[in-house]
């Protein structure tokens, strides 16, 4: 297989976004280099923002989760696919009434949004597929018979990973496996997916600032999805080592659909001599 070669930026981006899971943190820990780089780029007032494709949490969660770990982070600055749903129903279905296979934060926004949903297959529009931990066989039933049978509604997707990553090696399955599982039942193709890799997140992200996605780094952990928005948004792209995707993940993939840079640790974003000014070393213990 091809020998791919590990590549850090050489100059300093405009603006910056991340992965949270697996790219700052893993579990309840930050990883190693992630405070002094997002610190550098605050004091250097290079915009920062933070991207999830996981809507078992409201944006406010992850602000207090980057709080608690030590990184003190503003409401706007997150973007998760809670938002990014609501957002695209309130463009584009704001009149529809929709059934979400979801956790509670999604719906809490879905309320808060003035978005009618209901459990009739003969009232329902659209079908939410979600990342959830309490789907079973009567939210699946539920499903099938308002797009098989009453053929009315059809199914969109807060996010299309497969599982989600936990420290030690594990998962848990994520939005795809529930995707796949009403697919097949009705024969049907999920609309529309907003998480990562669309570009309606980068449109969220980068709200309000006057930044050229040419100049800004997409930086995540998994080529599917953080890099290949970065594709699709036509912005470089960083991919740490320390979540899903692998160099041999790299070698496998087209040349047009790999990362601009790949980083062992998530503070090489910065560039070496920038390392050199400050007096950084690679200590793997440095937060």
């Amino acid at each position: 297989m091809e020998n791919i070669p590990l590549a850090r930026p050489t100059e300093l981006y405009d603006a910056y976004l991340f992965d949270l899971d697996g790219t700052i943190y893993l579990g309840e820990e930050l990883l190693p280099g992630a405070r002094r780089m997002i610190e550098e780029l605050r004091r250097r007032d290079i915009p920062v923002r933070f991207l999830s494709n996981n809507p078992t949490k409201a944006p406010t969660q992850y602000a207090e989760k980057l709080e608690r770990l030590g990184l003190p982070t503003a409401l706007p600055d997150i973007a998760n696919t809670v938002a990014t749903m609501v957002n695209f129903l309130l463009a584009n279905h704001r009149d529809a009434v929709v059934f979400p296979i979801a956790e509670q934060p999604l719906i809490d926004a879905l309320e808060a949004a003035g978005i009618a949903m209901s459990d009739d297959p003969a009232r329902i529009d659209i079908v939410i597929a979600s990342y959830d931990r309490g789907f079973d066989y009567r939210k699946l039933q539920i499903a099938f018979d308002a797009i098989w049978f009453h053929k009315r509604a059809f199914l969109v997707a807060t996010n299309p990973d497969r599982y989600c990553p936990f420290p030690g090696g594990r998962g848990e399955p994520d939005c795809a496996a529930i995707v796949a599982a009403i697919e097949a039942c009705t024969g049907t193709t999920c609309r529309q997916i907003v998480g990562k890799p669309d570009p309606n997140m980068v449109t969220q992200a980068l709200a309000g600032l006057d930044v050229d996605p040419a100049r800004c780094v997409m930086v995540g952990d998994r080529l599917g999805t953080d890099i290949e928005l970065a594709v699709r948004a036509s912005m470089p792209s960083a991919m740490t080592l320390t979540g899903d995707s692998t160099l041999d993940d790299v070698a496998a993939a087209p040349v047009d659909h790999r990362p601009t840079y790949i980083l062992e640790r998530i503070d090489q974003l910065i560039p070496a001599h920038v390392w050199d000014e400050l007096g950084w070393t690679a200590d793997e213990t440095h937060a």
